[in-house]
């Protein structure tokens, strides 16, 4: 990958995602920066998290109808309300053999593999009884 200049929107964005412990929307990023620097935009703000993401600054956590972002770089798993939308870290160790066992089975090289658990979060859950 071509190297990029470190500019002070990406440094925005970074601290920005940085900031959140709550795996943001790449439009919630974008909100919390323009309350810094109202002349950003959108377009700034996406084209620098997707350069983050590429270099390895952030991790984009895929789910259904929406990405989002954060900056912990480890092997874990998420949690996501079908209720509230809320995205959280489980914390149970990472199963490093079905990496093997998917390279194994397909000769592919496995990096990592990612999972997502789908329910209702404990607020969500208690509004339902």
């Amino acid at each position: 990958m071509k190297q990029q200049r470190n500019t002070r929107q990406r440094q925005l964005v970074l601290a920005a995602v940085r900031a959140r412990c709550d795996h943001p929307s790449a439009d919630q990023i974008y909100l919390d920066v323009r309350a810094i620097d109202e002349r950003i935009s959108r377009g700034t703000v996406y084209r620098n998290l997707n350069i983050l993401v590429q270099q390895g600054e952030v991790l984009q956590v895929k789910l259904p109808h929406m990405d989002r972002f954060e900056c912990q770089s480890d092997k874990h798993y998420h949690l996501l309300c079908q209720g509230c939308g809320a995205v959280c870290d489980v914390h149970l160790p990472y199963y490093a053999e079905l990496d093997e066992q998917a390279a194994k089975k397909t000769g592919y090289t496995i990096e990592r593999h990612r999972a997502v658990f789908e329910g209702l979060c404990p607020n969500c859950r208690n509004k339902k009884i």
